[in-house]
């Protein structure tokens, strides 16, 4: 069967004065991306599209819903580890605006406080369990950068879990055999953002 991750569209900075989990919207520049998306994907012949109940991935994956006519299935673990911070600030704005901010959390490999043993296990679980439920189909996981970087460092059988910077709405092709055989189609994808509509 085939994975296709995409990672969510820009979404919008989002800082909660009261320490409630950021969960911000698309961005106007978001959605088009989102809407190139759908565009290049709706030619594929998707079974199915999973989506991170993370509103930015939400809105990403309804474009693409609307063209096949499908219904996002919300997936817990395909949320983004930073599901509980009370800020989201995109990294290209945090590296422009808080350069020093942006290179401690390079460095750290972006998780903060967040335990990286226990984010890459639930993400492989979920993909292994979506991978099992859809032998023979090809299907679509609207999901998070960190998200992708785990899956692909799992199949690629590379130690630092967090190695590349998805652009926003980039596409990411996995196949899985029934035999257990995984294996790496594409990583960044992202020709439909420079195609004219």
């Amino acid at each position: 069967m085939e994975l296709i991750l995409v990672r969510h569209g820009l979404p919008l900075r989002v800082e909660t004065e009261d320490g409630s989990p950021a969960d911000p919207p698309l961005s106007d520049e978001g959605r088009d991306q989102a809407q190139r998306a759908a565009q290049w994907l709706e030619r594929e012949a998707i079974d199915r599209i999973y989506s991170s109940p993370m509103r930015r991935a939400q809105e990403t994956a309804q474009p693409l819903a609307s063209r096949l006519q499908l219904t996002p299935e919300l997936e817990q673990g395909v949320a983004e580890f930073d599901q509980l911070s009370d800020s989201y600030v995109p990294l290209e704005e945090l590296k422009q605006t808080d350069p020093e901010r942006w290179r401690r959390l390079m460095a750290s490999g972006w998780y903060g406080e967040f335990d990286p043993e226990v984010f890459r296990e639930t993400v492989v679980t979920t993909m292994e369990r979506i991978i099992a439920d859809n032998a023979g189909k090809r299907v679509a996981i609207i999901c998070h950068g960190g998200v992708i970087n785990v899956w692909a460092a799992h199949v690629l059988d590379i130690a630092r879990h967090l190695f590349f910077q998805p652009q926003y709405t980039s596409i990411h092709r996995f196949m899985a055999s029934s035999r257990g055989h995984r294996s790496v189609v594409s990583l960044n994808e992202s020709a439909h953002l420079i195609t004219a509509r």
